[in-house]
């Protein structure tokens, strides 16, 4: 369904209006720029660096029109006033940047770092009387650590304490904690979000969305490093297959379905001080290889091998996230097979 129109019925955020948009330049907010963007949004975009990331305005201007899309510079999300002018009248606000940084040391200097730049910019929001909408972006690694072939069940209103307990284990060196201080770090950052939340009441809808895995084609690929999604391109190139070994089977959105997430949560005023599972399906690299494999024979030889690695056997109620889809004109998740062979399309290689 990655190629379905956007449809909105009585969008709360009129159309042709403008909707700031955060880590533009990255996978999941250039996709979410370009999906705002084609529903009718004007959108601007951060980055911490305009000149290297001018690329993103270029791209956009030539798909959509110009004026359709602005560039900002924000090379500090928690400088004072750095937040006024890319904000000033924009209606509603989705924030993607933020700790990009796999191996953290210190959670709690990481989480400080990120909660005075999200802060800043709730601040900046709620000082802005024309934001009816804001939109966080965290990680279903702050909900739970995947595990191959191990049945659990999470909701919307599990948080990862395992990953706190195992971050906090002062028994465990660095290397025995693996990513787990990160997942720490993602679950620790949005309910400081949401502490916010509940401390300054602002007016505009305030929802969080727990990414999974993001998968997909890649907008520009001679200038994004892609995050997950150019992982896909390693299965060829044979790099860096030591860190795809140790990335569990879990669960994936592809990065357009992601994008029209984000938009029907935006434009729908009873979607609330709620957390939203982005997640469309079960996934693993191994599984990912297997289909690239099937989809190009004549390629076969080329990709490299990697052991199987199980399946994820997490249940989790993705109703509401395909029922928010269902409401901008999607009627079923993207494909872990369409979204594969789209994002190793996209490379071009």
């Amino acid at each position: 369904m990655s190629n379905s129109i956007i449809n909105l019925t009585n969008p709360s955020i009129p159309l042709g209006s403008t909707i700031l948009v955060t880590g533009v330049n990255g996978l999941i907010g250039s996709h979410i720029a370009d999906q705002v963007l084609a529903a009718g949004y004007q959108v601007r975009g951060t980055v911490r660096n305009q000149s290297k990331s001018a690329w993103v305005e270029a791209l956009f201007t030539t798909k959509y029109g110009d004026g359709r899309f602005k560039l900002f510079e924000v090379p500090d999300l928690a400088l004072k006033g750095v937040w006024n002018s890319p904000i000033k009248g924009v209606s509603g606000v989705v924030s993607v940047a933020g700790l990009a940084n796999l191996m953290v040391q210190d959670v709690e200097g990481a989480v400080k770092d990120d909660l005075d730049g999200f802060f800043n910019l709730l601040d900046a929001a709620k000082a802005e009387t024309t934001v009816k909408a804001f939109v966080f972006t965290s990680s279903s690694w702050a909900v739970w650590t995947p595990k191959a072939n191990t049945p659990m069940s999470v909701t919307e209103s599990t948080y990862n304490e395992e990953a706190i307990g195992v971050a906090n284990d002062t028994k465990l060196e660095p290397a025995q904690k693996g990513i787990a201080p990160f997942m720490a770090t993602k679950v620790k950052v949005e309910q400081g979000c949401w502490g916010w939340v509940a401390r300054e009441k602002p007016s505009f809808t305030f929802n969080s969305v727990l990414l999974s895995t993001v998968l997909g084609p890649i907008l520009s690929s001679k200038d994004q490093s892609a995050s997950t999604a150019g992982m896909v391109k390693w299965l060829l190139t044979k790099e860096h297959l030591d860190v795809m070994e140790h990335i569990a089977p879990q669960w994936f959105i592809d990065a357009r379905d992601a994008g029209r997430l984000y938009v029907a949560i935006l434009t729908n005023e009873n979607v609330d001080r709620e957390r939203v599972l982005g997640c469309g399906g079960r996934f693993s690299f191994p599984k990912v290889l297997e289909i690239l494999k099937e989809a190009y024979p004549e390629r076969k030889g080329e990709f490299a091998d990697l052991p199987d690695a199980g399946w994820d056997q997490t249940e989790l109620p993705s109703d509401k996230s395909l029922a928010l889809l269902n409401k901008v004109g999607q009627s079923e998740w993207t494909t872990l097979e369409q979204s594969a062979k789209d994002n190793f399309e996209s490379f071009a290689i």
